[in-house]
């Protein structure tokens, strides 16, 4: 299915025009989800008309219900308008690929070997302003998440916010079965028992998987979460990768666990590419790979079976329902990731960068890639100077 142009749109692309268009937006994309759906609807819908803006609201509508990072499921979507099958991979893969190769290059450099002590504390900076980004990605959702409330919904909302952010604190590895719960929890308050046993089915891979004691599986597992799993926004990604990949199998020490979470955020893209340089650090170069693709397939896979169902995904009930479970306990693991990402902080001077970092981003309101810059300077300054570093 594509849409029938308008009389003054442009003719529908070719795939070399998708490569070099979602390609540019996968080069400049720094700010996340927001300057990313930005950049698709000025492209699309302003510039070449090639979709209108009635179509493109609706898919936002719709990837916003899916699990994942919406915005990389709406550049999917997109080029699976213009042009289909082919369109959608192409696209896709042209919006993901340019960070991810330098997320992997960044990888390198910050986690193998011993890097210039500079760089080490670029790192050190960047990471100990994590906590404060967190924190502010969680708040900013919380509007959104409120408008859409019931009158009667207010206080089991609060319960999902509360019961995320408890479960990031407490039982980082079991995330995902608070979210699951969460959504399962309003589906059936809201009238949906008899589609209990459909939602049991997407659970079953979560409990099998969790069995894994490492390696090449247990990796897998962990990139599946990323991708097919996290609800509320690209950062709920933070909680469901911590636990796994510092505490549990032990391939990062928190410092590298921070810089990699500010890799994602100043790097173009989507954030959820931040999961390669945890696939680095447990097996390298193909570990990276691994990793990116088993977070990123459920995107495409997402939009190529269901695009065509993306209306009627739009006005149904039921997936409205489970995300008004799941999105408020995804928002509240936002949040609650602040406190294992704080306590990764070892040194006194990055306990002052995170409260630099807090003021300028949750009261002077600055942007998020401009404040990681200046925390990674401060860092560097810190490092030349002789301030101690964490491992």
């Amino acid at each position: 299915m594509t849409p029938t142009p308008t009389a003054d749109a442009e003719p529908h692309p070719s795939l070399v025009a998708i490569l070099r268009e979602w390609g540019r937006i996968g080069c400049v994309g720094f700010g996340g989800p927001p300057a990313h759906i930005a950049l698709l609807r000025d492209l699309c819908v302003i510039r070449r008309r090639w979709i209108g803006e009635a179509d493109f609201e609706h898919g936002v509508a719709a990837t916003n219900l899916l699990p994942g990072p919406a915005s990389t499921q709406l550049a999917i979507y997109c080029a699976w308008r213009l042009r289909g099958l082919a369109g959608a991979i192409a696209g896709g893969l042209a919006f993901i690929v340019p960070g991810l190769i330098l997320i992997i290059l960044l990888a390198v450099l910050f986690l193998e070997g011993s890097p210039p002590e500079w760089v080490r504390g670029v790192g050190a900076g960047a990471g100990a302003a994590v906590a404060a980004v967190a924190v502010r990605a969680g708040i900013g959702l919380i509007p959104g998440s409120r408008r859409r409330l019931r009158p009667d919904q207010h206080g089991r909302w609060i319960a999902y916010l509360l019961a995320g952010g408890i479960a990031t604190i407490l039982v980082g590895p079991w995330l995902v079965l608070v979210l699951l719960a969460c959504g399962a929890i309003e589906l059936v308050w809201s009238g949906g028992e008899r589609h209990r046993g459909g939602l049991a089915a997407h659970a079953w891979p979560l409990l099998a998987a969790a069995a894994a004691t490492g390696g090449t599986l247990a990796l897998g597992w962990t990139a599946f979460k990323v991708g097919a799993l996290s609800y509320g926004g690209g950062f709920v990604i933070i909680p469901l990768m911590q636990a796994d990949a510092v505490d549990h199998y032990g391939w990062m020490t928190d410092g590298q666990f921070l810089n990699a979470v500010a890799l994602g955020q100043a790097t173009p893209g989507p954030v959820t590419q931040t999961v390669a340089v945890v696939g680095y650090a447990a097996a390298g170069v193909p570990g990276a790979l691994l990793a990116a693709a088993v977070a990123f397939l459920p995107s495409f896979s997402f939009v190529l079976l269901g695009a065509e169902r993306f209306d009627r995904l739009r006005t149904s009930p039921r997936p409205r329902a489970f995300l008004d479970g799941a999105g408020p306990a995804a928002i509240g693991a936002i949040i609650g990731s602040a406190v294992p990402l704080a306590a990764a902080v070892s040194e006194t001077w990055q306990l002052v960068v995170l409260a630099a970092a807090a003021v300028l981003l949750l009261a002077l309101r600055f942007a998020v890639v401009w404040t990681l810059l200046a925390a990674a300077a401060v860092g560097a300054v810190a490092a030349l100077i002789g301030a101690p570093l964490p491992l």
